[in-house]
């Protein structure tokens, strides 16, 4: 008897190259726009740990891209839609974002964008239905949208209002715009390593700025580049490291001497102080942050007394210097994080100010007489920073502003106020050889002395 098999089921076509990582870059930007989540929480994610490295990449590049260039990229579809983005299908907009900005500003061929974009949207329950318009619209943008890009004003089109009014108000029309031109960059890779700065700019390929970081434009993962597992140093931006050398240089030998650092985790100014020499205790309220601190602190080889607690009311020392690193609106660190423009709004500073208000008299209360504190924002408004300072002082007859002086700064006196005070901008540091390797983090630092009798 002959027995018939069944015929074999067809298979299901093999997933289109780069189709994943693209599925993954429109489900980020979904997250940050419409579910207001930190880019940083949305790339911890199992199924981009799962792609290769060259596509983890290219996801990052993409999510990036479209956030840096969000206004721009707004712009050019919306004059392309007759009836706007489609309401009952919101996932539309993410699709289009990355295709667009894989035309206009990725080297990604345009048909492969306009392919792969039509394809993420016929996967789509809700997108299927409009994936001719997304094909049409991104054919169209293919055809003349670089040529329309040209005569836009992209540096006030990628910067929200309520943070291009506050700008032009505190720093200037001129200024705002280099601020939001130097936003529109990706930053280079700063390290603070424990010595030897030539050789490690050698050997990464990068090089040594005036203060000492390391800058470099390196590929690959961060864990996989020569001296991380050794722990001879740990990525810190060149603004961020200023702080806490503020502190070592007013207290000079850090050898004995006792610091506090307020808002610690996830550990950098803690590492540059212990390594100095000083006891460190870092006091943060969040476990995860904590863990995190603690296991860059295990890879460097540092240690420091760790914390868990709420900084504004935590009761320790009394200490011969407290550093806050108090969180902010973050609007300094726009390079590095895109996404802040477009979760942040003004509501948010009035929020952060009560908080940073507690932190510096919490602060106060833990120095010895004589003792140094420093407080500093990543932000670059001045309610966060100068604002917080002056109100600090003016309670508290005690305290004095200890002015920073330029020769602690590299010479660079364009990074203080008048008054003494740090504030550095993105736009600071133009290296026109490489646009990547210059710039640094908007930051804000004060140094306040507490007076022997206090």
């Amino acid at each position: 008897m002959t027995v018939r098999m069944p015929a074999p089921k067809p298979s299901s076509p093999p997933p289109s190259p780069g189709l994943a990582a693209r599925r993954i870059a429109a489900d980020i930007i979904g997250g940050v726009l419409r579910q207001r989540r930190p880019l940083d929480e949305l790339l911890d994610r199992s199924d981009l740990g799962a792609l290769p490295e060259r596509d983890r990449a290219l996801v990052r590049t993409i999510v990036a891209t479209v956030l840096r260039r969000l206004g721009t990229l707004q712009h050019l579809l919306t004059v392309r839609l007759e009836r706007g983005m489609p309401s009952s299908a919101p996932t539309v907009e993410d699709i289009l974002l990355i295709g667009a900005a894989q035309i206009l500003f990725l080297d990604v061929p345009d048909h492969a964008s306009v392919d792969l974009s039509v394809r993420l949207a016929q996967a789509d329950h809700h997108a299927s239905h409009y994936s001719g318009l997304i094909n049409a619209v991104l054919r169209k943008l293919a055809r003349d949208g670089k040529s329309e890009l040209a005569g836009l004003d992209t540096t006030l089109l990628d910067t929200p209002d309520w943070l291009l009014q506050r700008w032009i108000s505190h720093y200037g029309q001129t200024t705002t715009r280099a601020i939001a031109a130097a936003n529109a960059q990706e930053p280079a890779l700063d390290l603070t390593v424990k010595g030897d700065p030539k050789t490690w700019a050698e050997t990464l390929n990068g090089r040594v700025l005036d203060t000492g970081t390391v800058r470099s434009i390196a590929s690959g993962p961060i864990s996989q580049l020569a001296g991380y597992d050794e722990g001879t140093w740990w990525v810190q931006d060149a603004a961020a490291a200023l702080p806490a050398r503020l502190i070592c240089s007013a207290l000079g030998d850090m050898h004995g001497k006792s610091v506090a650092d307020l808002c610690a985790a996830p550990g950098g100014k803690t590492a540059q102080l212990a390594q100095a020499g000083a006891h460190v205790t870092a006091v943060d309220r969040s476990q995860p942050r904590l863990v995190r601190l603690r296991q860059n602190l295990t890879r460097l080889q540092l240690d420091a007394e760790i914390v868990k607690a709420d900084a504004a009311e935590w009761q320790g020392g009394p200490f011969d210097a407290v550093l806050v690193d108090a969180p902010c609106s973050s609007t300094g660190t726009i390079r590095r994080h895109p996404d802040i423009p477009w979760l942040k709004s003004a509501t948010d500073l009035k929020k952060l100010a009560g908080l940073q208000t507690r932190l510096l008299d919490r602060a106060v209360s833990l120095l010895k007489p004589g003792g140094t504190l420093v407080y500093c924002t990543c932000s670059l408004e001045p309610e966060e920073g100068e604002a917080q300072i002056a109100a600090l002082l003016g309670r508290n007859p005690g305290l004095s502003l200890n002015p920073i002086r330029p020769d602690e700064v590299a010479g660079h006196a364009e990074l203080l106020t008048p008054q003494g005070e740090l504030r550095t901008l993105p736009c600071h540091w133009v290296y026109e050889a490489e646009p990547r390797m210059g710039g640094l983090d908007g930051f804000y630092a004060g140094r306040i002395t507490r007076s022997d009798r206090a």
